[in-house]
């Protein structure tokens, strides 16, 4: 199962030691994983990261002993954050074992610090947000974790979601007031058949909406849905590009507010265009071909 993961195209890929694996095979996790990851990384996968077990357990410290050995290790995910120190842990103990990688100073060492994404499960991690986005500046996201949360408190998962909507609000909002990268939004549990790809694009789209930048996937079967729903469309691409093109003329004319198809363009809006195609270029979508098509867009 393991080896099949090197034939994904996927932005990142994290290997689990903390529900999958069973108490009693926890040590043979790690080394398999470890062993994974000694290899050199696929061309398709961005990032290879490690889910590692909750600080306040037993087995927190040895899976970072074992993993953090690997050389194709990018980031470490860290379940049930509750408050800061279980992330300045957690950095501590990175640090101790490479303190020359987490320096930054990748000349020497030729690799980026190890980065962390934290998971989101209970109303003390939701009400200890601002201080847990502050807590290292290896931390580059978050992750909503719906099922624990739910279980927190006593809430039952519906279709529409909106028993999370605060927690996903406030998760969003938190990623996006601390600069942190990622925001990613809850597993979506139902992944077979036509029923599960409605319901999988149809979180997408509602998580979209609310300012996440991504979706944890539990199946390979989920990654095309959740890749197209995130990534701008050809749509919003070419009215990206349109409005970028027609901005740098209308600077030129010291026109700050204009019209483009009857609508009003300010700097909010311009702002909004330049991220689209910023998100374009990361999902390798032809933006020249878009910026050669509207080069003679004019300001209204």
């Amino acid at each position: 199962m393991l080896d099949k993961t090197r034939g994904l195209a996927v932005d990142c890929v994290a290997y689990d030691l903390e529900d999958s694996v069973t108490h009693g095979r926890k040590a043979e996790a790690r080394h398999n994983i470890r062993q994974m990851l000694q290899r050199p990384p696929p061309h398709g996968i961005r990032e290879s990261a490690v889910r590692i077990n909750g600080v306040h357990t037993a087995w927190a410290e040895d899976d970072l002993t074992a993993v953090l050995q690997a050389s194709s290790l990018d980031t470490i995910i860290v379940p049930k954050v509750h408050r800061p120190s279980d992330v300045c842990f957690v950095a501590d103990v990175i640090r101790h074992h490479l303190s020359k990688r987490q320096s930054g100073d990748t000349a020497t060492t030729g690799k980026p610090p190890i980065k962390l994404l934290v998971l989101i499960e209970s109303a003390k991690g939701l009400t200890d947000l601002s201080a847990i986005c502050k807590a290292s500046p290896y931390l580059s996201g978050l992750i909503f974790a719906a099922e624990d949360f739910a279980m927190d408190l006593s809430l039952t998962r519906t279709p529409s979601l909106t028993e999370f909507l605060f927690a996903r609000s406030a998760i969003a909002t938190a990623c996006r007031a601390h600069d942190l990268p990622s925001t990613i939004d809850l597993v979506c549990t139902s992944y077979k058949g036509a029923e599960g790809e409605r319901r999988l694009e149809e979180e997408c789209f509602d998580g979209k909406g609310l300012g996440f930048n991504g979706k944890q996937c539990i199946h390979p079967s989920q990654v095309d849905v959740v890749q197209k729903a995130f990534a701008p469309s050809q749509d919003e691409l070419q009215w990206a590009v349109r409005i970028v093109t027609a901005d740098l003329k209308a600077n030129q004319h010291g026109r700050g507010a204009w019209t483009l198809d009857g609508q009003m363009i300010d700097a909010p809006v311009v702002g909004k265009a330049k991220n689209v195609i910023i998100r374009a270029e990361a999902c390798s979508m032809d933006v020249a071909s878009a910026k050669q098509r509207w080069k003679g867009q004019e300001p209204e």
